[in-house]
């Protein structure tokens, strides 16, 4: 690069005499950086030297010293090589003979066993007919590895003349021959209910090489044992001698299940004994093909007694006339909701009242929930315990976390006939069990007597103050829900608990939004005039159902979820409560789906039942309150002037003394008339509603109240003197004081504004420049105070005194 040009060509390039010296500056400092590395090298060329004659003095010593090792080498250590070489040959060369023989041995030893076992079967099985002997004997000659068996020594040396076939063959006509001899022994044993003699073949099957057959024969004889109880258990109703009234299938199917599980209880440790463990699984799927029939029979024979394919049709054709009726738009000169079965007609009969609810009978069905919730608890349970039993024969561990359904148990077919004729009718009759009991219960509703608005008049009711289809309808979602949870079946959980969710909201929410909306609707008569008191009442009261509903589904939702942590475990205390969804559903995810499904009902309800209270507590604000608040705030500062000297702040300094001396009272005339006024407009409707409820009414009007009297305030702009600034900062204060009273300090955040501008106004000069030159105007925090007001709200307040000293 031009830039990088060596001194030499850059002389040969200048033109100049400037050029020229420059070139030679440079080439001279070149000069002496060279000589000065030259001279480095030739210091450092004597250490070189120095270094390489001291390596060819140890090269000298190490090659002597290389030469001596090698004489040792050879002379003293070759001979000892070669002698640990002949050492190892010699010594492999025993271990391989030692090897040889005692593979002979072993051949020898195992020849002769074999000998004896293919005499000592021929013998046993011959006059002595030692069956236990012989199946020994088989058992000790299926240790022999098979290529000595089938070897042509043993060919050769353990024929006799007594017995002259080769030894396999011999074995395996043994073997065959018992196999024979066992079944039938077995047999007979079974039809004679000999259990000794049964046991005593069951254990021989075994040791002849036949497990298959012996579990396989086992399985049929405990089966048939099976098949008879539950035929007997079953006949013991059918037949006439008792009643199929009750729980008489239900406990058919519980005995059947029970039987089992005490057969594999009872029988599982003999067959692991003799047979191997995890070999009762077989003599368990055998059981499950009886059961599925012996089950699948009981189940058949309930639905034809039961009718529960007719009982399932008429669910299905049931109109609910009176639901549909209540959300069809109110015909003129027609009012209310239609009493089917009002209070007046109470005294009608079971007949006619089957007759009104088109056939059906509602005890009938819940009495067959019952029965169908035991059944499907009975099968939830006889899965568990199979599926616990499978895992401790296959892994000897006896935990029963995180367990499965064994695959013969899921592919079953009363499995199938479970979901079909069960779950199935279960979701269908708790629909509609549920959806009439709603119905039922709106036609059976009263609302609570003798309510009235008037505090001087006795409210003999018990609060709260709600509606009697309120504990009819959550009574029997408490019912549907521990039923649906009772039967330990996700299926039946994942259909009851979203019906439940639409059943209460489309209905039960429904038909008080429809009666919120069309019959008891706080609407005034006359312009200027408040709504009937009725009205008001039964319009409270409704809401009041939805406040107490939202709190009864919360208590009967929360016992479940509050027992499980959710990650798949119960928590540590709630080891002994009945309502734990970890002992319920053991199965993989089963239980973490449950507390989904309830949290999700309970989040639902409480979602569409709160966004209709605030609409009612909006409308009883709005056409009871409101209309009062104003005049209230108008009778309170009438006839009080802020525009005082001195001697007016010490009167009022006199009167606020006389207000502590006595417990807070107000005696002002302003305040006293507000109190008066607050309570005759909150009390009535504090004496009906809910705490909830008045809570969130309270809310919503102070929030309107203190927007008016920020109003009130802003308007006395330019009409107050400093010494009118105190006097209205202590009425605001005192105002607040009795919307807050009963320790309800929250809404004291309504009225920050009205605070801060009467603050504003009182600050001395001094504070006054403080705030104003501190930092952050117009931010929310200056000089540690919050402000709910901007920077040209404050200067406003400020201005809103005059003559200000």
């Amino acid at each position: 690069m031009e830039g990088k040009q060596s001194p030499l060509l850059q002389a040969n390039g200048a033109v100049s005499l400037a050029e020229v010296q420059a070139a030679m500056a440079k080439l001279c400092q070149q000069e002496a950086t060279v000589t000065e590395r030259l001279n480095v090298l030739v210091a450092s060329q004597n250490d070189l030297k120095r270094s390489l004659a001291r390596l060819d003095i140890s090269r000298a010593n190490l090659g002597a010293q290389a030469v001596s090792t090698r004489a040792i080498s050879n002379n003293m250590l070759s001979n000892a090589a070669i002698t640990a070489r002949h050492l190892s040959a010699a010594v492999s060369r025993l271990d391989l003979e030692q090897a040889r023989v005692k593979g002979t041995l072993d051949v020898v030893e195992q020849i002769a066993e074999l000998k004896m076992c293919v005499l000592g079967v021929t013998g046993s099985m011959g006059a002595a007919q030692d069956w236990e002997a012989a199946a020994t004997y088989l058992n000790r000659a299926s240790k022999i590895p098979p290529e000595v068996i089938n070897g042509p020594f043993a060919e050769e040396i353990v024929p006799t003349s007594e017995v002259p076939d080769p030894p396999k063959v011999t074995l395996d006509q043994a073997a065959e021959s018992l196999r024979g001899l066992f079944l039938r022994e077995f047999e007979r044993a079974a039809e004679e209910n000999n259990g000794s003699r049964v046991t005593r073949f069951f254990k021989l099957f075994p040791l002849i090489g036949k497990s298959d057959v012996g579990l396989d024969v086992y399985g049929r004889y405990v089966c048939q044992g099976v098949a008879s109880r539950a035929r007997s258990n079953l006949n013991a109703g059918t037949g006439g001698s008792q009643n199929t009234e009750g729980f008489f299938y239900a406990n058919a199917l519980t005995k059947l299940f029970e039987h089992i599980a005490q057969i594999v209880e009872h029988h599982g440790g003999l067959v692991e004994l003799h047979y191997g463990a995890g070999r009762m699984v077989r003599v368990i799927e055998r059981l499950q093909i009886e059961a599925d029939v012996q089950g699948g029979i009981i189940i058949d024979t309930w639905s034809d007694e039961r009718r529960i394919d007719r009982t399932l049709t008429d669910i299905k054709s049931y109109a609910f006339t009176f639901l549909v009726q209540s959300f069809l738009p109110t015909q003129p000169g027609k009012s209310g909701t239609p009493r089917a079965a009002s209070p007046s007609n109470r005294s009608a009969s079971r007949g006619s009242r089957v007759q009104s609810e088109g056939g059906i009978d509602t005890k009938e069905i819940d009495a067959l929930l019952s029965e169908m919730t035991t059944m499907a608890a009975r099968w939830s349970l006889y899965r568990r315990f199979i599926a616990l039993q499978c895992k401790q024969s296959s892994s000897g561990k006896a935990e029963d976390e995180m367990l499965k359904v064994p695959t013969f148990v899921t592919g079953s077919g009363l499995n199938r006939k479970i979901a079909d004729r069960l779950t199935m009718p279960i979701n269908a009759m708790t629909t509609f069990l549920l959806r009439r009991s709603v119905e039922r219960a709106f036609q059976l509703d009263e609302q609570p007597s003798d309510l009235s608005l008037n505090p001087s008049k006795p409210l003999h009711s018990h609060q709260p103050y709600i509606s009697s289809a309120v504990d009819d309808v959550m009574y029997i979602v408490n019912q549907v829900v521990e039923r649906s949870l009772a039967t330990c079946q996700r299926a039946v959980v994942s259909s009851v608990l979203p019906s439940v969710t639409r059943v209460l909201d489309s209905d039960f929410i429904g038909m008080i939004q429809r009666r919120m909306r069309d019959e008891s609707y706080p609407k005034a008569v006359m312009p200027n005039t408040l709504p009937p008191e009725n009205t008001v009442i039964a319009f409270l009261v409704l809401i009041n159902d939805l406040d107490v509903g939202c709190d009864y589904v919360r208590r009967i939702i929360q016992p479940w979820i509050e027992t499980y942590d959710g990650s798949g475990s119960k928590m540590e205390n709630a080891g002994a409560s009945s309502k734990s969804l970890g002992s319920l559903y053991p199965f993989e995810s089963d239980a973490l789906y449950a507390a989904g499904a309830l949290k999700s009902l309970q989040q639902s309800f409480e979602a569409k039942a709160s966004e209709l209270i605030s609409d009612g507590i909006y409308v009883v604000f709005k056409n009871v309150m409101k209309a009062k608040l104003r005049p209230l705030l108008s009778d309170a500062f009438r006839d009080i002037e802020y525009q005082m000297n001195e001697d007016g702040q010490e009167a009022s300094d006199r009167l606020a003394e006389d207000e502590v001396g006595s417990d807070h009272v107000a005696h002002d005339g302003g305040q006293h008339q507000f109190q008066r006024g607050w309570d005759a407009l909150t009390k009535p409707i504090a004496r009906i509603c809910t705490t909830g409820n008045f809570e969130r009414l309270l809310t919503t009007t102070v929030s309107y109240l203190a927007d008016v009297l920020e109003k009130r305030i802003w308007s006395y702009y330019g009409r107050i003197h400093e010494y009118g600034a105190i006097r209205l900062e202590r009425d605001i204060s005192g105002l607040v004081n009795i919307v807050v009273r009963g320790s309800r300090y929250g809404l004291r955040d309504a009225f920050v504004r009205c605070s801060q501008i009467c603050l504003v106004m009182n600050m001395e000069e001094d504070e006054w420049a403080e705030t104003k030159a501190s930092t952050t105007w117009g931010g929310d925090t200056v000089e540690g105070i919050e402000w709910k007001l901007d920077a040209d709200e404050r200067v406003r307040a400020r201005a809103m005194v005059q003559k200000r000293k």
